[in-house]
């Protein structure tokens, strides 16, 4: 069993806040898998499903983020987990936007959810990196974390959060290679080929033809009398 933890702040003000990238990113995960209704528990939302036949809970804590911590220990103490059968997905400053990383123990960054999850479980969690750009100074990253996403974001943010979801069984195995993968395949999918026109997409190009060595010339078939004759005539 696995617990998939997205962060963020409960309440429709900040609904589309960059602080709240994880708390989008497991309701698109419950969208497309088939998970249950939201539902009143642990101090926050949550909701059930299987991801290649793993079962998993997923939790949207609804405590503020500083005090994560709280909602994440009660449904650990509940369902009698380990902090590696944990996964957190979260906004991350130092990514650029658009980008994901995977991550285990170390750290919280300053991230006051992370903070608050590091205070009641420890640090040997997983986590999944959601980068969301840095405003450029320190004194400037409440405002930004706590404002919207802009409209030209709405692009990036969409291939991210389906590349989350397409990825998730995989992060339900254990495999962040292969969900990384899946995320990658949204956010920066392979270009077509510039090759020769007509060849196959993954083939390379087929080498040209080689050109015929021109024909070495027969050996002088006269003696060297006969061609010491020639030069005097």
């Amino acid at each position: 069993m696995r617990l998939f933890v997205g962060l963020g702040n409960p309440g429709g003000k900040y609904a589309r806040n960059r602080h709240n990238i994880g708390f989008m990113a497991v309701d698109r995960i419950a969208e497309d898998h088939g998970f249950t209704p939201w539902r009143a528990r642990f101090q926050g939302q949550a909701a059930e499903g299987m991801l290649d036949g793993e079962k998993v809970v997923l939790l949207k804590p609804s405590t503020f983020m500083n005090l994560s911590g709280q909602s994440v220990g009660e449904a650990m103490r509940f369902y009698k987990l380990t902090p590696a059968e944990v996964t957190v997905l979260h906004d991350e400053l130092d990514l650029a936007p658009g980008k994901c990383r995977c991550k285990t123990g170390g750290g919280h960054a300053g991230h006051n959810g992370l903070r608050s999850i590091h205070a009641h479980i420890g640090e040997a969690y997983h986590r999944v990196r959601l980068g969301i750009g840095h405003p450029g100074h320190k004194d400037r990253v409440a405002g930004y974390v706590l404002a919207d996403f802009a409209k030209a974001d709405q692009d990036w943010l969409d291939d991210l959060l389906r590349g989350i979801s397409d990825g998730a069984p995989m992060l339900a195995a254990g495999d962040a290679a292969r969900f990384l993968n899946a995320v990658a395949l949204r956010t920066a999918p392979p270009r077509s080929g510039t090759g020769t026109e007509g060849a196959k997409p993954g083939k390379a190009p087929a080498a040209p033809a080689a050109t015929p060595a021109a024909p070495e010339p027969e050996p002088e078939a006269r003696s060297a009398l006969q061609r010491l004759a020639d030069r005097f005539r």
